[in-house]
């Protein structure tokens, strides 16, 4: 299988991408709200995803609960976003009800928990994702260190979020390491850059470390490397997640169709893999950037 997971364009597969899939193999699909119309619709997606992808691909779906949704309402629950949630049993509650409507829809991998920090002043992106939200006490401002207070609550409470969607036999995805909140601008638009260096961003994710899965930040950390987003960087999956962080499970960039990065979807796919990400992910469904990504993978099998 190729080492990435893609997106499809519709409510239905096409012929070309069944094809393309059949020929290539890749590691899975990540679903979004374009290819989510009522739970009839999309069992019969799904049906047709198994069919054309390999026998232990996964089907993965980015939902938290809150604004970051693609099982909705009237069909499905909404869920609140993390930030407003106050104790583990909350928390824990919170996963198991991600993790059981993601199984249940045909999903085996649910983008969730953000282990981020809610950072004031920094970019609303994060915001009330954030499990430490607009909703704790304790924030520090962009400019400065943040008190551990906050970090050891995010990783504690982030815990029982994964434990609960793993109850329910999911893989949830920690996100973004090694930490976004303190971006000022938002990833999906253009690449931030963080100056402020400080361990407690990081904590969160040391704490989760034998999670299965996590994914990385489009972000420069100057301290670490001033020329690369962590997605694309060496030295900061190296160092930092697998490193200071101690993350060994699968390591999957964020989108690598974010404005973020730049160039052509196949070089940004093998760049991530070859800093070090064990999956590339490119989400918008789009037949040529699916079809080069694939093909450039396939050179030297």
């Amino acid at each position: 299988m190729k080492p990435v997971i893609l997106g499809v364009a519709g409510l239905k597969l096409r012929p070309e991408e069944r094809a393309l899939f059949l020929a290539h193999r890749p590691r899975g699909v990540i679903l979004f709200s374009r290819n989510i119309q009522d739970k009839v619709q999309l069992a019969e997606l799904i049906a047709e995803l198994r069919e054309a992808l390999p026998e232990d691909a996964v089907l993965m779906v980015d939902q938290e609960g809150g604004r970051v949704a693609r099982l909705r309402p009237p069909h499905w629950p909404a869920l609140p976003a993390a930030g407003s949630l106050k104790t583990r049993p909350e928390a824990y509650a919170h996963g198991r009800a991600l993790g059981a409507m993601a199984r249940a829809a045909g999903f085996d991998v649910c983008a969730a928990p953000v282990l981020d920090l809610h950072i004031e002043g920094a970019s609303s992106v994060i915001g009330d994702r954030a499990i430490n939200g607009s909703g704790m006490p304790w924030v520090a401002d962009a400019d400065h260190a943040l008190d551990g207070t906050s970090a050891r609550w995010t990783g504690a409470m982030g815990r029982r979020i994964a434990q609960g969607i793993l109850d329910e036999g999911v893989t949830p995805v920690m996100k973004h390491i090694p930490g976004h909140g303190r971006a000022l601008v938002d990833s999906h638009t253009a690449l931030p850059r963080v100056e402020v260096n400080d361990i407690h961003d990081h904590l969160p994710f040391m704490m989760n470390r034998d999670l299965p899965w996590a994914m990385t930040a489009h972000i420069v950390y100057s301290a670490y490397d001033p020329d690369h987003p962590a997605t694309l960087s060496k030295t900061v999956i190296e160092r930092v997640i697998r490193g200071m962080i101690g993350f060994t499970g699968t390591l999957i960039s964020d989108d690598l169709a974010m404005h973020a990065l730049t160039g052509a979807p196949a070089d940004r796919a093998t760049a991530a893999l070859d800093a070090g990400c064990d999956l590339a992910l490119y989400c918008p469904g789009d037949m040529a950037g699916n079809q080069a990504i694939l093909e450039a993978l396939s050179h030297g099998d």
